[in-house]
Formats: C-alpha cells, structure tokens, sequence
C-alpha cells in the first residue's frame, strides 16, 4: 500500500496544481514582495463567505504578518447583527466609516488606490469576471471566490486577463490546500488504480426554508441602502454588447438570495458542484470535458426560485474516463466520492479529524459474478495531512496565495486555468439541463457545441481496430492496468468471408 511523504507545509509553499508554468519576458516581470513588506488587501463584496476572508485577514494583520485589510467595496450599507455589508465590514477591517475612497460602494475607486495590491472577491457571480478582469488591468493580484466566473466565455476572458497582465490569481475552492488530490493524482499517474475509468462526487443538503433562503432578508435591505443598478450591473460588461445582468426592479430576495436565480447565478451546479469538480479533474488528472450532459429539476423547491434542487451532470472525458457529479437539496444522504481504475479505487473521505484516502485493490475476476456492494470495504487510509476543522482550508489557501503573491509565482493551488476547465464543467452541465442538448467542448474555439454521435462513433471504430486507450494528463505507466487479456476462445470471433472461417487453425 502507498504511503503518504507528503510535508503539509512544503506543499503548500512549492506545489501547484494547476495549469503548465509559463514563461515570462522580463520586461512583464512584476514586483516581488520583501518577507517583512506589507501586503494590502482589499474586499470587493462583503456578504456572508467574505466574512471568513476578513476574519483570516485580519488575524494575520495583528499577528504582524506582513498583510493588512486596507479597504472594503459593497453595494449595501449593511446589518451588523446580520454582521454583512459595507459598514459592519469595515468595522471589522478597523477602517473609518467616513473615509470614501476606502469604504466605498464603487470598486473602482478601490483600484485606483496605490496601497492595494491583493484584491478578496466575493461578490455575486455574475460579477465576478468583470472584476477580476479590472483588477488584474489595475496590477493587482487577485484571490476570487468560486465559481470563477457567471459564464464560460468570461472564463476564457479571465484567464487570458491574468496571462497578459502577468497577475497572481487564486480561485476560492478552499479543498484545493489539501494536499490529498495532489498524493492521489501522482499516485494515478504512476499507474497505482491503472488507467482511470470514471470517478464520482456528490453534494447533499437538507433544509426546511430550501437552498440559500437561509440567508436573511431584512427591512434595511431597501433601494436607499443598496445601489441596486450597481448590484445588476447592467451598466457595465465583460464581453462587448453584453451586460452583467438585467435591469429589473428592486427585489429583496434577488438581492439577498441571488444564487437561486439564473441571471446572477447557476444553482447548485456552479455553486457547490464547481468545488467537487475542482478537486476531483486535479485528482484524476483531466480538464475541459470532451462531452457534458446535465439533468435534474425543481422537484420540491416551488418557492419562486430558477434553480434546481435536485441535479446531476455527467462528463465525459477524451482521456478515456467519466466524471458524475450529483446531488439534492431535499435529502442529505451522500454517495462515495471515489476514483476507479482498473486495478484498483481510490476512496476519499475523513479519518480522525484529517483528510486522505483508501486505496481499495480490485479483485479481478475472469467471470462476470454479482453485482458488488458497498459492505465493509476498507483499505490502508493514507492521509493529506490538512484538518477537516471548519476555515482551516480557507486559511490554508490563502497562506498559498499570499506566498505566491510575495514571489510572484502564478501556480498557485487553484488557478484560473484550472478554475476555467472546472467552471466550464459544470455550466455545460447547466447549459445542457436549460437547452435538452448534449454538449461538446469545442477546443479550437473554446466554447461548448451541441454533439452529434461522433463520440460513441469514434470510441467504435477504436474498438473494432483493437486499439488502446487514452491515458489522463502526466501518465507514466504505460499499459499498466490498461489492456485486457482476452480468452482463448476469443480467437473464434470475427466476420466470415466468402464462407471462410476467420478462426481457421485456431484451437477453439
């Protein structure tokens, strides 16, 4: 069985799972940080999850470790008991409610302040790309919340933003400072499952008000507190002729419950699928899909939402293997998040308050048996050595991000190329639900099409040429776990031509 050598800490300052490096001219190099010069960090959308941001922030603020909350963005002027919005936030940061040009409902006036280096965003998605696009114009590092973008065209935006200006960018799925997928992919890779066929993931919640109406609606929500033209930002856009969202009269729930509308967001696919995702094609060593397929409905949740509450998406890959992301808000009992390869799966869960995963040998058989069941299946548990405690990830990824920021190294733990595939994932799964099409990623163009029967047609014709298989990104065991062996009697098969048989000669 494997063991796991991995040192939390050296992973986290000098491994990246991500996109391939790339090289720079030194006329685009940027400025390094000294160890002990600060770091300015500035909050663009102060709801519920910035909240953890400037907590961590904050922390490491008093702690003299080189950073510092300078300034806070929000359309709304906020609730402290609510403990969101502008004002409380900038509390929090320990910053002066009447100083404009820091405590501002404008991001751009933040921008244009030369004491901000890193920008935190975690506004609504739909303004996400147009933020981070601007930031990066600014010369600022960036740290953005998942998903990275509302669209799968502002992705690709938002990923050549960061080559161009040569910018620092981490994206906000916090399970990516876990070392664990970054152990099991080069396991994968050496051929440890063989080659790699399909892998699951899931994401359940139970709640009595329904997905996201567990976030407050309160009467100081109202058009004289919130800049609700700014909110939709239909005055502004990423890709030409495109606003960032509908102009539409002021709703409380659309403001205060966005993710259950589709303008703002896209439901549990790109808010919670995008984080199984995320770790999951790091882990088996794939990206963009070749073939998306998403479904589910609104099956329970008729409370004027758009969103789905029960979803699943299936995703084909061209290195020979399948992804199947699924859940429910309406029942919180999970399936295994699992990768299987011919010789062997790949269990991840939980184990005395760390991270890791089992290593599950398969026993091969040379006859069909009966279907298998879950039972008591245990195998040798190898940990990732990060805490299941709560933000602990969060600060992890941070403590990443900021080291990368002093050494202007863009392979961060979560990149915007990695950020683009897994978000591009899950919004073909989305597209797919919206549209009843099957989708391909069209790589050349770099945006989704509808699918033919290429796909089976080409993996049909392999089939009858007897070729091999495709293999995932970075794999080193040639054929290990990747041929059949095929029985004797096998050799009896094939078309009979002018009434020869094609098995004559052999033993049979």
């Amino acid at each position: 069985m494997p063991q796991s050598n991995v040192n939390r800490r050296d992973f986290l300052k000098s491994t990246a799972v991500g996109a391939t490096a790339l090289s720079f001219t030194a006329a685009s190099a940027k400025r390094v940080f000294g160890a002990n010069e600060r770091i300015g960090v500035a909050f663009l959308g102060t709801g519920g999850r910035c909240q953890s941001h400037i907590g961590i922030i904050t922390k490491l603020q008093k702690a003299n470790k080189g950073v510092a909350a300078v300034a806070v963005c929000d359309v709304w002027d906020g609730n402290k008991k609510v403990g969101r919005g502008l004002y409380p936030s900038a509390e929090r940061c320990g910053l002066n409610h009447d100083d404009k040009e820091h405590v501002t409902k404008d991001y751009r006036r933040v921008l244009d302040l030369k004491e901000v280096d890193v920008v935190c965003i975690a506004a609504p998605d739909h303004w996400h790309a147009k933020l981070s696009i601007d930031a990066a114009a600014a010369g600022k590092d960036v740290y953005c919340e998942k998903p990275m973008t509302k669209t799968i065209d502002e992705a690709q935006a938002v990923v050549d933003a960061m080559q161009k200006h040569n910018r620092v960018m981490t994206v906000g799925v916090q399970s990516m400072a876990d070392p664990t997928w970054h152990t099991a992919n080069g396991l994968i890779r050496a051929g440890g499952i063989g080659h790699v066929a399909q892998a699951q993931t899931s994401y359940y919640r139970n709640s009595t008000v329904g997905q996201w109406r567990y976030y407050p609606l309160t009467k100081d929500m109202n058009p004289q507190t919130v800049d609700w033209d700014m909110f939709l930002g239909h005055q502004f856009n990423v890709l030409s002729g495109v606003p960032l969202g509908p102009q539409i009269p002021f709703d409380r729930a659309v403001y205060g419950q966005w993710r259950c509308y589709w303008p703002f967001g896209g439901g549990m696919f790109t808010d919670l699928f995008v984080h199984q995702t995320t770790h999951m094609i790091a882990a088996m060593g794939v990206r963009y899909p070749a073939r998306v397929v998403g479904g589910g409905g609104i099956y329970i949740e008729y409370d004027g939402r758009d969103v789905p509450d029960v979803a699943t998406i299936v995703a084909d890959y061209d290195q020979g293997c399948q992804l199947i992301v699924t859940a429910t808000m309406i029942n919180d009992h999970p399936i295994e998040e699992c990768i299987r390869g011919k010789l062997g799966t790949l269990r991840f869960s939980n184990r005395n308050g760390e991270t890791g995963y089992e290593l599950l040998p398969q026993n091969v058989k040379d006859a069909p048996g009966t279907p298998a069941r879950l039972d008591n299946k245990e195998g040798q548990f190898v940990s990732g050595g990060l805490s299941s405690n709560h933000d602990g990830d969060t600060a992890a990824l941070w403590a990443n991000f900021l080291d990368h920021v002093r050494s202007h190294n863009r392979e961060t733990l979560s990149t915007p190329e990695l950020g683009a595939a897994a978000f591009t994932t899950v919004s073909m799964g989305v597209l797919s639900y919206r549209k009843g099409n099957v989708l391909f990623w069209d790589k050349e163009q770099r945006k989704p099409v509808v699918a033919d029967s290429s796909w089976a047609d080409n993996l049909e014709k392999r089939s009858k040429e007897h070729g091999k298989p495709t293999q995932i990104i970075g794999w080193n065991a040639g054929e290990t776990g990747s041929l059949l062996t095929p029985p004797s009697y096998q050799k009896l098969g094939g078309p009979w031509v002018n009434g020869k048989d094609p098995a004559e000669g052999a033993a049979g």
